[in-house]
């Protein structure tokens, strides 16, 4: 949970370097709060004709910044810029090479995007 937090802390932090224990510990977090909103919308009868309910939209809309920020600072870790998330736009291929890019280890020592966050946790 304090991975988590600490993403929430850094909403707008686009610049600097997330290690993959952080970035993916805001992954499981969002996927658990994502599933249990989805229950308390499913059995409180909130889900919208499309199947989407409306607690886990609100969630999804409050945390996109969080996410955006954690996922820029996770390429920045690797040594990546931030525009390689333009891959995204490619569907299946583009996911999966920024799936793959967030598995990597980070550039051990400082890179053009800062210090090695392993080192100063």
């Amino acid at each position: 949970m304090d991975w988590y937090l600490k993403v929430l802390r850094n909403y707008i932090g686009f610049g600097g370097r997330a290690r993959r224990k952080e970035y993916w510990m805001f992954i499981l977090v969002n996927v658990i709060f994502t599933l249990v909103l989805g229950i308390i919308d499913k059995m409180l009868g909130w889900q919208r004709a499309s199947g989407e309910g409306i607690l886990t939209t609100i969630y999804g809309v409050l945390i996109f910044l969080p996410w955006w920020a954690v996922q820029f600072r996770r390429l920045h870790d690797t040594d990546r810029s931030a525009w390689w998330l333009l891959l995204l736009i490619i569907p299946i291929i583009g996911w999966l090479v920024i799936i793959i890019f967030n598995c990597q280890s980070g550039t051990p020592g400082e890179n053009r995007f800062g210090a090695d966050p392993k080192l100063n946790s």
